[in-house]
């Protein structure tokens, strides 16, 4: 089964005869387990189309289907079910800087009410651990590089075992060497743990990480929509 299946979504922003098309009939298939890159000018509709393949916005036309759910005509309740087997992953990090990098990391294992305090803080180590920043655990976001920021974001979009990740511009912050080491991360833990990736970016350095990239322009997707 496809982790992401669209076919014929279409969005709009505004009302009426004002309405803007930014979306026009897109069909895209990203397989489970694959890491797709999501390339395109600004202003051609990818970062409208994360938000809808994450439950963020509601569909107004066409199917999209996530994680064996479909997103067209389906209620708040449901976006969020579906939002709680996302993981995402925002250009600035979005850490609390009141909160340690274990404390940032387990609250994103909130959502499991079976989970102990202690159990969750134990997987976050585990997690930050596994993105080679253990030793940061404690640490604070404004003592971190911004490698050590999103690798944190990383350890936490990965710690509920989400079945997709999505990540919004995540190198656009980071210089090119910190950026690729990062994103190789990132790929090399999904392929491990077996979750699919879907980048959005402008950065041609990181396209050796993908199994596929898919361009977009005009809100069209022109190259690479289906595996």
């Amino acid at each position: 089964m496809d982790a992401v299946r669209i076919s014929g979504l279409t969005h709009r922003f505004g009302d009426g005869e004002t309405a803007k098309p930014v979306l026009h009939g897109l069909d895209l298939g990203v397989a489970a387990g694959e890491v797709v890159l999501l390339t395109g000018p600004s202003g051609s509709g990818k970062t409208t189309l994360l938000t809808l393949i994450g439950g963020l916005r509601a569909v107004q036309e066409g199917s999209c289907v996530v994680l064996g759910t479909e997103l067209a005509g389906a209620d708040e309740a449901t976006r969020v079910a579906v939002r709680r087997r996302v993981g995402f992953i925002f250009q600035h990090h979005n850490l609390l800087g009141f909160l340690t990098a274990r404390q940032n990391v387990a609250m994103a294992l909130e959502v499991d009410a079976r989970l102990s305090e202690a159990a969750r803080l134990m997987r976050a180590d585990a997690m930050l651990d596994a993105v080679g920043i253990g030793e940061k655990a404690r640490a604070y976001p404004a003592t971190l590089s911004g490698g050590q920021r999103q690798r944190v974001a990383i350890a936490r979009a990965l710690a509920n075992e989400p079945g997709l990740i999505l990540a919004d511009e995540p190198t656009a912050a980071l210089d090119a060497r910190t950026g690729h080491e990062t994103m190789e991360l990132l790929q090399r833990l999904a392929k491990e743990q077996r979750r699919t990736v879907f980048i959005v970016t402008h950065d041609p350095r990181i396209h050796d990480i993908a199994d596929r990239i898919i361009a977009m322009e005009d809100g069209h997707i022109i190259e690479g929509a289906h595996a």
